[in-house]
Order: C-alpha cells, then structure tokens, then sequence
C-alpha cells in the first residue's frame, strides 16, 4: 500500500500541476437539478404506478356571426378528479382575454420608437387602432342550473365550488359564452382570428383558443395556472369531444375530429368523392375544386348550417371555416391505422398548395410515425393562412403563399417544411403531451428534430438543421443568452427560435449520430413517446428515459448543452511527432535527432508543423522496482519490435468554449489517405480544459484536423488543425476574387 500511495500522491502532483483552473463539476450527476423520482415518477423516467392525471370531456355548441365577426357558445364540461386531492376550486383557461388591450402582452418586445416605423409595427406597439376583444362569460351553472361563482384574473377564471371536488370523483358544469374573433392582421403573434380578403369580399375563419378550457392539475406544479402570455403555449388535459359547430350555409369547416353528420353538409358528389379519397392512396382527390370554390365565393349566404364532430381522447379542438375553400383527400396508411390526409386552402394558395401541402402531410406522417407511434387518429389536416404555422390535435394552420401563382424554391421550402412542422406536432405536445407553457423547448425542440429528419430524408435538395447550424447563436454574447432550461415567457423574443427550436434539435442529432449512435438513440427516443403518450411527461423523464433505455451517462451532456449556455469550441493546442530509438538506425541522417527519455524530458521548442521530422524517444528497458510485487516481467523487446518504423503522435486539446464533447481527430496522411479517431466525451473527466491523448500510425502525418464533419457545433474551427491554417481576411478573399 505505502508504494501505490506514493504512486497516487505522484499522480496528483502531476495532474494538479497540469491542471490550474477550477473545476466546474461537468461531469456530476445532475440529480440536484431535477425533481426526484417518487412513486408518480420513476428513476427510469417512465410514469410510476401511482402516476395520475386529470381528464376533462367537453359538449359544445358554437355559432360563427360572418355579419360582426362573433363567435357565441355553450359548452358542458365534465371534470373527473383523477388526482388523490380533495379540490376547492377549479380554474379555467381563457386565452381570448390576452387579446384586451389592458391584457396587451407583446407592448415589451416592440417597446421603443425609432424613425422610419411603418404604421403596422405602430400598430403593434400602441393599438392606435383599438379593437373589442375577450370574452363574455353569460353564465357559470352546475348540473342542476344554479350559478357557481367564479373570480377572473386575465386569462385564468377560478370557479368556487359550494363543496369540495373529492379524489376520485367527476363534476359536470356548464359554461356560456361570447367574444368577437379578432382581426389577425392586427396584432403581432395572432395565432388565430380571421384573415379578410378585400378582392372578394370574404374571411377565412380560423378558430382557436376559444372556448374556456379546464388548467391542468398534477402531481408536480398543482394547478398550472400561470398567465397566457402568447409566447409560452398550453398545458391541456385529455378528453372525448363532442362539437356542433354553426356557420353560414356556404362555408366549409375543417375540424378537428370525424365528422358525424356528411349527408346534412356535403353535396352528394363531396361525398362520393371524399369516399373515393380513402381508396386513393397515390394521389389526392379534390372534394372542391378550383372552379366551385370560386363559385362559392359569390354566394354569401344568409343561411346557416351545423357541421357536427366528435373526437376521442384530444388535449384540445381547433377548427376553421370559410366558403373559399378547395379540398382535396388522400388516404395515407400506417401499419396500424389508416389516415385521411387533408388540405384546405384559398384559391390563393394555388397550384403549389394543390401540389405540396398534403403530400407533405403523408411524408409527416410516415417519418414520424416510424420514429415514435403510428398516428392514432383518424384524420390529419392542413388548413392554408397566412403568416404563421400553428398546431393542433388533427389540424394545423399554416403559412406559405405563391405570388399571382409563383413561388420562390426557398420560400415552398420553407412552406413545405411549416407543414411537416405543425403536423408533426400531433405527436409533441398534442399526444406526448408537454407543459408548453412552462417548457416551450420539451414540444418545439423534439418536434424540431423530427421535422428536420423528415426534411433530410423526405426532401434531400433542401436545406436542414445540422450542428453547424447553432454554432453562430450559441458564440453569442454570453451576457443575453439563456439555457434551453429557461421557461418559455422568459427567453427574448429574438432569440427563441434558436433555443427553443434549434438547440434542441442540435442537441438530439449529436446524441443520435455521435454520441449514443441511431439504433440505441431511435430505441430510447421511441421509448419515451410510448412510455408518455397521452399523458404529461416533464424535463426529467425525457433525460431519464434516454439514459435507461440507452446504459449512457448522458448527465455530462445534459449539464452543458441544457443547462448553460457554454459553447463548443475545441482548439488543437499542439501535435508533437515522436518516432522511437533504434540501436541499428543511424540518427545522424535523421532531420532531427533530439533524443528524448521516457520519463518525458522533451525538448521546449513547440513546433509548428511536422517539417523538423520527428523526436526521437530512447524507450528504457523497465527496472524491477517498477512491478512492485508482480513477479511477471514485459517482453521489452516484443514492445519495441512492434513499435519498431511507426509513428507516435501526442495530440494536446484545450476545451475553450467550456462545453466538454467527444472528439473526433481526422489524419491525413501524406500518401493522401485519411482516418478517424473518435474520443469520448469522458476524456474530460479529469482535466475539464485540456488532455492529451498518444496515437500510433504506421504512416506519416501531413495534416490533423477536429470535428471534420462539423458534428459537434463546434463555433471557431479556425483552431481545430495542425499544422495551423491561416484564415484570409475578408478583404483579401475580396481581392483574390477579383
């Protein structure tokens, strides 16, 4: 013992000498940063046996007035307490009321004057032009038709219970209801309202957040009942939907849901050609064409009609309506469902909605489904508008428009890729089912990852998110930027996309591709959609789940990449060249002949490439006071022999930007052949700054190069080869290429 301790302390003289800086703990567990398991929540990070969530089903009846833009309903909600809690009160949702001046939310992110502001931007930050906004709540009853008090704070309504809702039992109250659908041209951020079309006189409604909706209640937060702000989305509880929804006689609804009642709102020719759509698995099938949308557009009729829908088990209900609409249908089908994949859209959307939109769909739906779980519902649609992409169970609404029916190729890219977006997010959050409003990046950023493997696959001749992508945000100045682990009202608004969007996505492609590899990353990422699908998984059953199904320490990476706002920048300090001593060579032809000892006397010069040739190292014979007790003694000159003509490489890499990653090292040789070394993350454990790492090539060495293939994000690749390269000015690229 007392030798292997004098070995030890010597250990530890060399590595504190070595190693000046603090350090920072990169690779310790991360368990203090995450709620611990219990019986709701798993160490493994799948739902416990106690795991229990609330259920809310509604009854709806809603009534578009194309005349002043209103929109009135009644709804009946019963609210089962699944929860082993005894409640008071209840709170509801209402997300219309954000949309009150007094409740103006975004004032902070146009908030300052400038010369040149044009008078939509002016709009934005004052609502010079006011507007009439929120709900009107007519009545609160319970299921005998007496009043139930109820408080309204913003966009939260508490209702005050005459007596405790029990664990384990169920409510059933009514609600009524008005408010007057917003211009979305108005206001920035409008994710739903009505799009006006002045050259024919129409509206495109799309109807969303509107009808108060149940707070979800769990086991980790209590009542998520923080304030909708617009930036930070929902957290909703599942239910079955049954939905009446009221409109002029000449418009057409798209919904979430199946519809019930086709003979009484289709033509029979609508309904025999969306029959012919689900036997049509290569192609759409137009259930309105062209010529009779614009038929449509001139009637404007007085008449209403009720489109009737149901849905089962949805977090939420979304639906638009307007008589511009063209349809078309396909059946797309998965090994265990078959889906109708639809798109609604103006004439103004023309040809290339006709063209893209619902094969975009089927791309989605296929890739996704591969990915996770089969899509579980029975229809999928896109509905076109203009400016933004917004999810919902079965519908989405989505950007992208040709001008006078010409498109750009990035900007039906970036169509394209708005709908596999808003598709894919009926797998995140409306089924795997994430506090959005808390963590905007738990829906954003998996659905981003799956949305750009769909692009890249699917859609090859258009760009994708890759590592490379986020290295110039992530450079940034550290004095603004936020973790990804910032809740989803508190990031800038400039910079959300990138960390809440792109980040992630970064995040999961390295683990995928680098770090764990596809077939255990795509095992572990289907395992935390399965384990979480219709129920609400938190931050730390996503990392717990990973690391379960994968036997990966990933707390290292969770740490850095999640958790600060660190950047990746590996710089090649120094590769020095060592060949070793032979007795029968002679050392005076060599370029350089310093002899270095195997103790480590090297020599102070730092070469600058590999022109010097190598040191040349005098490898000693090992004395028997170095085995200690082993009586076994190492064949000295088998060691010799096989390192006899071959190249030793020490290779010296500091961690600049202070994210610890794997290391990938490409040589190229000087016969021009080329090889790849890949270092684990775990070579930082000891030395958070800077390692050292010896390799032997039987070829000489022209040129070391990091991260060739850009896979770990890194954000200054001017320092990742040796010999130096030297970067060329701006100016002078300029001069060369004139």
């Amino acid at each position: 013992m007392k030798y292997f301790f004098a070995l030890l302390f010597s250990l530890f003289i060399l590595q504190t000498q070595a190693q000046n800086q603090p350090w920072q703990g990169k690779f310790e567990p991360i368990d203090n940063l995450l709620s611990p398991p219990n019986s709701y929540r798993t160490a493994s990070g799948a739902p416990g046996k106690a795991y229990w969530q609330q259920r809310a089903d509604y009854k709806i009846k809603a009534t578009i007035n194309e005349s002043n833009n209103t929109l009135t309903g009644e709804e009946t909600i019963t609210y089962y307490n699944n929860s082993p809690d005894d409640l008071s009160y209840l709170w509801i949702q209402l997300e219309q009321n954000v949309n009150k001046k007094e409740n103006e939310d975004f004032g902070s992110i146009n908030n300052s004057l400038k010369n040149g502001i044009n008078t939509r931007q002016m709009q934005f930050l004052t609502r010079a032009i006011d507007f009439p906004a929120g709900y009107s709540i007519k009545y609160i009853k319970n299921s005998k038709g007496k009043p139930i008090k109820s408080l309204v704070n913003n966009t939260m309504m508490k209702v005050l219970l005459d007596e405790p809702l029990l664990a384990g039992s169920a409510i059933t109250f009514s609600i009524g209801w008005s408010y007057p659908i917003t211009d979305r041209s108005m206001y920035l951020l409008s994710r739903e309202g009505y799009e006006y079309f002045p050259e024919d006189d129409n509206t495109v409604y799309l109807i969303a957040h509107w009808f108060p909706r149940m707070a979800v209640y769990n086991d980790t937060e209590g009542w998520q009942n923080q304030q909708f702000q617009k930036l930070g989305e929902f957290a909703l509880e599942f239910g079955d939907y049954e939905v009446e929804i009221t409109v002029p006689e000449d418009h057409i609804v798209a919904s979430t849901g199946t519809l019930q009642n086709p003979e009484s709102v289709l033509t029979k020719k609508q309904r025999e050609r969306l029959n012919d759509a689900k036997k049509s698995f290569d192609k759409p099938v137009m259930i309105i064409t062209q010529a009779e949308a614009v038929e449509n557009e001139q009637e404007k009729s007085t008449k209403q009609k009720t489109w009737k829908f149901s849905a089962k088990n949805v977090r939420d209900f979304a639906f638009a309506s307007s008589r511009k609409f063209l349809w078309d249908a396909q059946a797309v089908k998965l090994p265990t469902n078959t889906v109708m994949a639809m798109s609604f859209y103006p004439k103004e959307g023309l040809p290339v909605w006709q063209e893209e939109s619902t094969k975009a769909i089927m791309h989605a739906l296929e890739v996704y489904s591969e990915a996770t779980f089969d899509y579980p519902y029975p229809v999928c649609i896109s509905v076109n508008t203009s400016n933004i992409g917004m999810e919902f169970p079965m519908i989405s609404f989505n950007g992208g428009r040709p001008k006078n029916g010409q498109i750009s190729k990035s900007a039906k890219a970036g169509m394209i890729g708005t709908i596999i977006h808003e598709v894919g997010h009926n797998w995140f959050p409306m089924i795997v089912s994430s506090d959005e409003r808390k963590w905007m990046w738990m829906d954003e950023g998996l659905n981003t990852f799956l949305h750009q493997r769909t692009v890249a696959e699917r859609y090859p001749d258009f760009n994708s998110v890759t590592p490379k992508s986020i290295a110039p945000f992530m450079s940034g100045d550290k004095n603004i930027l936020r973790p990804i682990m910032t809740t989803s009202d508190n990031e800038l608004f400039n910079q959300f996309g990138a960390n809440f969007y792109m980040k992630p996505t970064v995040g999961l492609q390295m683990l995928r591709h680098s770090i764990i590899g596809k077939e255990l990353f795509d095992a572990a990422f289907k395992e935390y959609a399965n384990r979480w699908k219709y129920k609400h998984p938190n931050p730390s059953d996503l990392f717990r789940t990973l690391e379960d199904a994968t036997a990966t320490d990933l707390d290292w990476f969770y740490r850095g990449w999640f958790f600060t706002t660190d950047h990746v920048d590996m710089e090649l300090t120094n590769v020095k060249w060592f060949k070793v001593h032979e007795e029968d060579r002679n050392i005076e032809n060599q370029t350089k002949s310093t002899t270095v000892v195997a103790e480590g006397n090297n020599i102070t010069d730092t070469p600058k490439d590999f022109s010097s040739g190598p040191e040349v190292i005098n490898m000693t014979t090992t004395p028997d006071s170095s085995y200690g007790q082993f009586l076994s003694r190492i064949d000295d000159n088998a060691i010799r022999k096989e390192l006899s003509g071959k190249n030793l490489y020490e290779v010296t890499i500091k961690n600049v930007g202070g994210l610890v990653m794997p290391v990938t090292i490409e040589w190229i040789f000087t016969d021009g052949t080329s090889e790849i070394d890949t270092l684990p993350a775990q070579i930082w454990r000891r030395n958070e700054y800077e390692v050292k790492e010896v390799f032997v090539k039987e070829k000489e060495v022209k040129t070391v190069n990091l991260d060739p293939n850009f896979e770990f994000a890194d954000t200054d690749m001017s320092n990742n080869s040796f010999p130096k390269t030297e970067s060329v000015s701006e100016f002078d690229a300029f001069k060369n290429k004139k």
